[in-house]
């Protein structure tokens, strides 16, 4: 198989949707997926419940830790709390546009301050022996296009960082929701490709928009990888096509083997204290566009919140498919 570069195919970080239950399900799909957590922020890591936010099952690795924050000192810490935990890659976000996350100085706002994120970067890298990475928008506000940028990557490149992932829409701030920052400014994919001509040496990942493999493979052609967010949790499927046309690998399982394999893990789960529901929500795309999938939707929606509700559940919305 030809040496692939790990991050040329990666999952996103989805805020209440990439949790450890839906990792561990992607990566029954696909071997060769680089799959990242849902961003964790360094106040939940320093002073919140540690294990609920960083544990995650061996079988899922390699796994990225998303960081939230802006202090150079909490964000170093934190990326060595997760090194210790098994992750393979510390990514700092600096894209997300909600108020919440501005409120905390961290996200997209960060791109107005490229110096303060390199100060940021270069603690976490001086911090770990893993790999340090930086998500971000094209641009927010009135960041001019492309020259800022620009000014932006060099910063960080400067200290070091040689993996951007690139959100291709600009973030606004101010007058637009996350849930509308993720639609309605325009994408702009020659900002990535032109970041990766300019800067060769640099690893440019795209995300934003891209809904299938087939726009994976054009996109791959001008970059060094891809990140599907939205398209991936919605139809998972897409997941088990990404070792075989990507990779040179295997086919991934069908969605009814996907669901036998998380049985036991669900079963490992429950007796955790854990319920069915929080496992569950992020099987229900599972045979989207296939013969039973409303049928299994369905009823796993309708019992999956009952009290004891365990695998029994998930064992008869099986039989209302095919």
């Amino acid at each position: 198989m030809p040496q692939y570069s790990i991050h040329r195919f990666c999952t996103a970080p989805l805020m209440d949707w990439s949790d450890r239950h839906c990792c561990y399900m992607w990566r029954l799909l696909s071997k060769h997926a680089l799959l990242y957590t849902q961003m964790v922020t360094t106040g939940a890591i320093l002073y919140g419940d540690r294990e609920r936010h960083l544990q995650f099952d061996p079988a899922v690795v390699p796994l990225a830790l998303q960081l939230g924050g802006s202090d150079p000192a909490e964000l170093a810490e934190c990326a060595r709390i997760g090194e210790q935990w098994g992750y393979c890659e510390i990514n700092l976000n600096c894209g997300c546009p909600s108020n919440r996350v501005q409120s905390g100085r961290f996200g997209a706002c960060l791109m107005a301050e490229p110096e303060l994120v390199a100060e940021c970067l270069a603690a976490m890298r001086g911090a770990v022996s893993i790999p340090v990475t930086v998500k971000h928008r094209i641009g927010i506000d009135d960041m001019e296009g492309y020259s800022d940028l620009n000014r932006f990557v060099e910063a960080q490149a400067a200290v070091g960082i040689r993996t951007f992932i690139v959100h291709a829409r600009k973030a606004w701030l101010q007058g637009l929701s996350p849930k509308q920052n993720r639609e309605v400014p325009p994408l702009d994919y020659t900002m990535a490709y032109r970041l990766k001509r300019e800067h060769p040496e640099l690893e440019i990942v795209l995300n934003g928009g891209i809904s299938s493999l087939a726009e994976c493979q054009q996109h791959l052609q001008l970059l060094d990888g891809v990140m599907l967010g939205r398209s991936a949790y919605q139809t998972p499927t897409l997941l088990a096509e990404v070792d075989s046309q990507l990779f040179d690998g295997q086919k991934g399982p069908q969605p009814a083997a996907v669901v036998t394999a998380m049985l036991p893990y669900i079963e490992r789960e429950l007796s955790r204290g854990q319920r069915l529901q929080h496992i569950s929500r992020h099987m229900l795309g599972l045979f989207q566009n296939q013969p039973g999938a409303r049928r299994f939707r369905r009823y796993l929606s309708e019992n999956m919140h009952q009290k004891g509700a365990g695998v029994e559940v998930l064992e008869q919305a099986l039989t209302l498919v095919g």
